[in-house]
């Protein structure tokens, strides 16, 4: 007889049908696995032995073949211990029908069953693919909470799942929680940022269209508080984008002990020192990087300068797609990268080239080569470009109250609202207008139209700052309730392209 489990894998972070099955005769005791198994699923052998031994369950006599089909897709890591096990039991006779049923989980020697990375894909793969049961670890159960319309078991000990399987024994289903009932996030406050106006209302603005800063400036200024303080002012994320982004630190391990979903925007600030690989995703068994740790949030590169030069280039194509393509010469994996890039630098190696009050001590091929470090087309992907001058010291001294994250969100979800209804769940914002659908979404009044022309020509932009430029004016008159794009929106966009004519000299 063979014994047929199902279970499944992880390529990339989607996922994939895998059945044990499981075949046992009469003939010299031997335990082997096929399938393309690594060596972490091979060791699952001495693992499953001593669970039959401590459990005081008798092992199978006899020659046993395990095949993880497909047999022509790799197999890697612990979670196969636990459908192994169960076709082994089945061997004997089990009571219940495992039909319909997916297990997952790495067992322990003693016969605890350990938690395991990516559950949450695994599972909306379950529902997918018709499963009506699930057994996972109790250690994910948590997890289990997004996935409707199939019955989740969070098993701590197998003991407990053997008394089940045999009719013995009752085991509670997972319970759901609704994505409202979820508390509330708690951010830093832009309150706590004294003056930095004009920062602020570019902040606001990137907020309300998705579109990706650079904030820059000498130490001091406030430009790392600003940007921490971003994700209080970006709206709320949907039922939809906290399971996409759980799922990515699902399949990395990251996400915490007893969370359910990822339902605050995630913020993501790596060192400079990050490899290419830790930004953009990779490894043997390739996993997501900090760029898609930022999904449908925040990707904040702190003193961008000092960033590998590759490093900073993987962000092109990401930023551009909104996914991320990991090729290997077995597979390719498609990470989702959907994100707001938020940059801060300083204007030269000592930081006050420009300072109002302070003297640069840098020469100017210092200065130059320090700016040179990033590139053109990166620089042209940064919608704003913002100077974050020092703030004076009445206003540091100031007890006057500051404009509050709660007032400014307001005014975003209100533009992002307009947003809704215009794109009609086709794209989320406006940084995501394709370049055909512009002139449809950004109409000029002619003086707008006047001005950008002039700006073109005398600026030399590229196709893509115009593209930027229209985008960001159609931030700022949504802000305004305003349909068509006036001259004061088209010039407040331009003044946000002008800071590269200032620092990046040709």
């Amino acid at each position: 007889m063979i014994s047929m489990v199902h279970s499944l894998g992880l390529s990339g972070i989607e996922p994939f049908h895998v059945t044990a099955e499981v075949s046992m005769t009469k003939a010299m005791p031997a335990f082997e696995i096929v399938g393309l198994p690594d060596a972490v699923v091979r060791e699952s052998r001495e693992r499953i032995r001593s669970v039959f031994y401590h459990c005081g369950i008798g092992f199978p006599e006899g020659r046993i073949i395990v095949n993880l089909a497909p047999a022509n897709v790799k197999k890697a890591g612990s979670l196969y211990d636990l459908p192994i096990f169960i076709g082994l039991l089945d061997q004997a006779g089990l009571k219940e029908n495992l039909e319909n049923s997916i297990f997952i989980g790495e067992l322990s020697l003693s016969g605890e069953i350990r938690g395991a990375a990516g559950i949450l894909p695994m599972l909306l793969g379950a529902h997918a693919l018709g499963f009506s049961r699930a057994f996972i670890p109790a250690d994910n159960a948590a997890e289990a909470v997004a996935v409707e319309d199939i019955e989740i078991y969070a098993v701590s000990h197998i003991t407990e799942l053997f008394a089940f399987l045999q009719g013995r024994g009752t085991l509670p289903p997972a319970k759901t929680i609704p994505f409202t009932e979820l508390p509330p996030p708690d951010f830093l406050d832009l309150s706590d940022v004294k003056g930095q106006g004009i920062a602020k209302r570019a902040l606001e603005i990137a907020a309300a269209g998705g579109h990706n800063i650079l904030l820059i400036g000498p130490p001091g200024a406030g430009k790392s508080m600003l940007a921490k303080r971003l994700p209080s002012i970006l709206p709320d994320m949907t039922q939809k984008e906290a399971i996409e982004t759980t799922k990515v630190y699902s399949v990395c391990g990251k996400l915490p002990k007893g969370v359910p979903l990822i339902h605050t925007r995630p913020f993501r600030a790596p060192h400079h020192s990050i490899s290419v690989a830790g930004l953009c995703g990779g490894g043997s068994i390739p996993k997501p990087g900090e760029i898609s740790l930022a999904h449908n949030g925040v990707l904040f590169l702190d003193e961008l300068p000092e960033f590998q030069r590759q490093a900073m280039e993987a962000l092109r194509q990401p930023m551009e797609d909104g996914t991320l393509m990991i090729a290997r010469a077995q597979a390719s994996f498609c990470y989702p990268s959907r994100f707001m890039l938020a940059a801060a630098m300083n204007p030269c190696p000592c930081g006050y080239y420009g300072h109002p009050a302070r003297s640069c001590r840098c020469s100017p091929g210092k200065v130059s080569a320090y700016l040179g470090k990033i590139s053109g087309p990166l620089l042209s992907r940064l919608d704003l470009h913002v100077e974050v001058l020092p703030v004076d010291y009445d206003s540091l001294s100031s007890r006057k109250t500051q404009e509050n994250s709660k007032t400014v969100k307001t005014r975003v979800m209100a533009a992002r609202k307009i947003q809704q209804e215009r794109y009609k769940g086709k794209i989320f914002c406006n940084a995501q207008i394709l370049p055909g659908r512009l002139a449809e979404f950004c109409p000029l009044k002619p003086e707008a139209n006047r001005i950008l022309k002039a700006a073109f020509e005398k600026m030399g932009l590229s196709g893509r700052a115009y593209d930027r430029i229209l985008k960001v004016a159609r931030t700022i008159a949504d802000m305004e309730g305003c349909e068509t794009i006036g001259a004061d929106h088209i010039s407040e966009a331009i003044q946000y392209r002008t800071l590269d004519r200032k620092y990046w000299k040709s």
